[in-house]
């Protein structure tokens, strides 16, 4: 463990439609800051899988970028994901919004019989086989049972989703604000954050209590 504990946070873009949830991101770094912790944020150098209007909800037809997009939100301090190496982390991070189930996978739109972003793939399954932490908020712990199958995760208490996370192999454990589900044997700490109605305050109780966790597993 490092003196000061180093956490990896892989966005999925800007906006809770069409990349990472901006909350849920901004919050889980303000977590790793206050418990000590320092952070570094990637992205995949990829278009998203469409462009979001959030006043209206609507698709547009302009196309961006998953890692510019991203930048946004870590104030330009940020790598692509294909340059993540667990040895240099102690912990990843996946923060939810729509991003992390349209672009990094293809779950919002293939359910259990989506695809991963390789390089996203790559990041969970060498943090895994490292033995080291994997946090996911909100929608993200799809991302990574669909990579990691047979993990326990939860994603609050929607029945649809719990059963497509179960047709990939996963287990799921229902969560409400604030709460984590903790599968030691995986190092896959998961909270439920925007998958619930929740308040910017609930989204915070779910990051602090994940990052706490993460810090303790490792």
């Amino acid at each position: 463990m490092s003196a000061k504990p180093k956490f990896a946070v892989v966005l999925s873009g800007c906006g809770v439609y069409d990349g990472s949830e901006i909350h849920e991101a901004v919050l889980t770094l303000l977590a790793i800051d206050r418990q000590g912790g320092s952070y570094q944020c990637f992205a995949p150098d990829i278009d998203q899988y469409h462009v979001i209007n959030h006043v209206v909800g609507a698709p547009g037809a302009e196309t961006r970028n998953v890692l510019v997009e991203s930048a946004r939100i870590a104030r330009g301090a940020i790598l692509p994901l294909s340059q993540y190496k667990p040895a240099d982390f102690d912990v990843i991070v996946f923060p939810g919004g729509f991003g992390a189930a349209k672009n990094l996978c293809t779950f919002a739109v293939d359910g259990p019989d989506c695809t991963v972003d390789p390089d996203a793939e790559a990041a969970i399954t060498a943090t895994y086989e490292a033995r080291k932490p994997i946090v996911a908020l909100c929608i993200s712990p799809a991302l990574v049972a669909k990579v990691l199958g047979h993990v326990e995760v939860t994603i609050g208490d929607d029945p649809a989703t719990a059963q497509a996370l179960a047709a990939m192999g996963a287990t799921h454990a229902p969560r409400t604000h604030g709460e984590t589900c903790v599968d030691a044997k995986h190092k896959v700490i998961t909270s439920p954050c925007y998958m619930l109605n929740a308040t910017v305050g609930q989204i915070a109780d779910g990051a602090n209590a994940a990052i706490a966790e993460a810090i303790k597993m490792m």
